[in-house]
């Protein structure tokens, strides 16, 4: 009787073990999220940023705290776009969810900062997050643009960060339906054939309570379609469809030149964020 009890335990051990294993590769995203990108006239924003698998709601992933948070902008007819740290406006942020308390962050800005006509864009550097089941570090270069009044500005224009996707259409006016193009790029230069991860954010992020909505706005046929895959060409140019309104996420993996920290593998990606509007 008591061999067994201990062999089922031992089987119920390698199930989980099996279990674990053969989970479905979910991609990793780093969330820069605001309730609206295009507001009409400047006002006061709050941010939420988690870094976690978007399509599937989890799981959630402890954020280290911002390297860097900051915004270059383009007001009206400004001849030079202009920088401003925002990092003093982070905040921890004890994120509570079915999994437990997980580590991200938040940042309230005052009108001040979006007060003036034109494009915003959001630029969040993380540091290295550990990803102790592939034994490797990531690091995920993460903009998100935000345009007051309508007054374009310099959406089109390349931050030179280590990674990131250069928009060729506007980034925060696209239609349900549409689609988005886009050039892979490393410290300014394209990078060719670059493997691409879109998801969409598929629970509703409510910035009162900092919390994301239990009920998934689609139910994936299978795991597969959480995460869709694309390479870009030689060129380093992507064009991607806009199925349904709400938020996507453009991840372009490991294109930046450092690969490795602490002794170990890092990938730096470069990620954008588009809110999509429902053509009524």
């Amino acid at each position: 009787m008591q061999a067994s009890r201990i062999q089922q335990r031992r089987n119920y051990a390698l199930a989980a073990l099996l279990f674990f294993i053969y989970q479905p590769v979910q991609a990793h995203f780093q969330l820069l999220y605001t309730a609206e990108t295009t507001p009409t006239r400047g006002v006061a924003t709050d941010w939420f940023m988690l870094f976690t698998h978007p399509a599937h709601g989890g799981p959630h992933m402890d954020m280290a705290a911002p390297e860097k948070f900051y915004l270059v902008s383009q007001r009206g007819d400004a001849a030079e776009p202009q920088v401003q740290d925002l990092l003093e406006y982070v905040e921890p942020l004890e994120f509570s969810s079915e999994q437990g308390i997980t580590q991200a962050y938040s940042a309230s800005l005052p009108r001040s900062v979006t007060r003036s006509l034109g494009d915003y864009v959001f630029v969040l550097q993380p540091a290295p997050y550990f990803e102790s089941t592939e034994d490797k570090y990531i690091q995920q270069f993460t903009r998100t643009m935000v345009n007051v009044g309508g007054v374009p500005g310099n959406w089109a224009e390349p931050m030179g960060l280590p990674a990131e996707i250069l928009p060729l259409n506007k980034p925060y006016a696209n239609w349900q339906g549409g689609v988005f193009r886009g050039v892979v790029l490393a410290d300014g230069g394209p990078v060719p054939n670059a493997e691409i991860e879109i998801e969409y954010l598929n629970h509703d992020p409510n910035l009162e309570n900092m919390t994301l909505g239990e009920q998934a706005k689609v139910e994936l046929p299978q795991d597969s379609f959480g995460t869709q895959t694309i390479y870009a060409n030689a060129a380093g140019e992507f064009t991607i469809g806009l199925p349904r309104a709400g938020w996507w996420g453009i991840c372009a993996l490991a294109i930046g030149a450092d690969t490795e920290h602490e002794g170990k593998e890092l990938s730096q990606d470069g990620v954008l964020w588009l809110q999509v509007k429902d053509l009524q």
